[in-house]
């Protein structure tokens, strides 16, 4: 298993670079940004890797930094989301803001990704939420910065209060659907749980 390469770089091509180590090329794909972010031609450069084996592919994937190899894979982890897709979605989206999308259920961001429709989001979503929201998850994915912490640690918390007033709504005997058009109106961000309710409560009512 390779943790990284260090060495020369020697080609940049679409969708690869070549990396010269002891005289050994190493072919490592990579996203268009982390091929324009990695440096000249001749420089020493380190790229953290991925190494996927396969009975008729031995492929070597690489990356710029940590929190996009976190990212990288996180996605392949889900349902048909293979290589290539979350190479682009690295290109276009950065960790953090995938991490935020992800916690917020932000399904149009998601949708701005090539390759990437409706219905892939919300499986996205629906299959890494929960895993980003365990504390180490996010220090892999977004460097744990204080600020980028906090924005994700309210994205966490307002995520929370929503699924909470859902789940008092329904056990007032509102079905999941029209609850959640219901909140669509609101301005949940600098609500309570109380106040969700209630307004829901107010909505559904009419």
């Amino acid at each position: 298993m390779l943790a990284y390469i260090k060495g020369i770089l020697d080609m940049k091509m679409t969708g690869y670079v070549v990396i010269d180590v002891g005289g050994l090329g190493y072919k490592v794909f990579m996203s268009d940004s982390g091929i324009e972010n990695l440096g000249n031609i001749g420089d020493t450069v380190k790229v953290h890797t991925y190494y996927k084996v396969r009975e008729d592919d031995i492929s070597i994937f690489g990356f710029n930094t940590l929190e996009e190899l976190r990212m990288f894979e996180l996605l392949i982890s889900v349902s048909g989301v293979g290589a290539k897709t979350a190479l682009a979605m690295l290109a276009v989206c950065e960790p953090t803001d995938f991490a935020l999308a992800i916690i917020s259920e932000d399904v149009n961001t998601l949708t701005q990704i090539p390759g990437i429709g409706a219905k892939s989001a919300q499986r996205i979503i629906l299959e890494l939420k929960d895993k980003i929201k365990k504390e180490q998850q996010i220090q892999e994915l977004t460097n744990a910065t204080k600020d980028v912490k906090t924005k994700v640690e309210l994205a966490i918390e307002n995520n929370q209060k929503i699924d909470e007033a859902i789940a008092a709504l329904q056990v007032l005997g509102y079905n999941k659907k029209e609850i959640e058009k219901a909140l669509e109106k609101l301005d949940k961000k600098e609500l309570s749980t109380e106040e969700i309710i209630r307004k829901g409560l107010s909505i559904l009512g009419k």
